[in-house]
């Protein structure tokens, strides 16, 4: 059952207040919270999980994910662990041999993109003079709709909700505009509409910015609240 989302003022005693009481008890809320990771974690993660990640999530758009994670374990051993240094040698003739592949979901566009985010992440790490974890790790949560634009501007197909969605899978703090979160920031008044523009994703960052000063919340976790506060969390996995 959808709650009716009613005119509420955003704050944090008030989100807490309304999704607390569907849990047995604080341990049970805590525990189904997602938990992103460290940034001495994101460092640590090496870049070739970056660029799968990158990948897993373009393929993932449009489609049920379970199709895709079933046959992750081929995209792996056909890409080879995804090192981004010859994965960004990929041409022609290797396209051709992946789209006869039928482990593969083969979609021509989407596995363009492998090469493509290889070269953006050898990009980045000549520019940045490091990893391209440290690069993620780095980029400050209170702007992270700046990071979603980096992605979307020099990333292949990371635009949309794929930016969010691939800093998920890596656990970067972030927050997801589903549309149960797009619904509460609508009811709060925040934005009129599910966000599309600049100025609504500066008011978005806003006001999680807001809610992570109050509660000192990573973003991933008041992004769940959010969504739990429209709907019961027994039919909404963690946003």
């Amino acid at each position: 059952m959808i709650d009716n989302p009613r005119m509420t003022p955003l704050t944090y005693p008030w989100l807490y207040a309304t999704v607390r009481p569907r849990f047995a008890s604080d341990t049970a809320l805590e525990a189904a919270l997602p938990q992103p990771r460290t940034p001495a974690q994101l460092r640590q993660l090496g870049d070739d999980r970056y660029l799968a990640a990158m990948t897993r999530r373009v393929f993932h758009a449009g489609v049920r994910h379970e199709m895709v994670d079933a046959r992750w374990p081929a995209f792996e051993e056909v890409f080879g662990g995804f090192a981004p240094e010859a994965m960004a040698a990929l041409g022609p003739d290797d396209l051709a041999r992946q789209m006869q592949d039928a482990r593969l979901i083969r979609d021509r566009a989407k596995l363009q993109t492998v090469a493509r985010n290889a070269r953006f992440i050898l990009d980045v790490r000549q520019e940045q003079g490091g990893s391209f974890g440290a690069f993620i790790a780095g980029w400050p949560g209170e702007d992270i709709v700046g990071l979603w634009a980096v992605l979307a501007r020099r990333g292949a197909r990371l635009g949309g909700r794929s930016a969010a969605g691939f800093l998920r899978l890596v656990g970067k703090d972030t927050f997801l505009l589903t549309s149960d979160v797009v619904a509460r920031l609508v009811a709060a008044g925040v934005v009129a509409r599910a966000p599309g523009g600049l100025r609504d994703l500066a008011a978005v960052q806003q006001a999680f910015n807001a809610l992570q000063q109050a509660s000192g919340r990573p973003l991933c976790q008041l992004s769940a609240m959010l969504a739990w506060s429209i709907n019961p969390v027994s039919t909404q996995p963690a946003p």
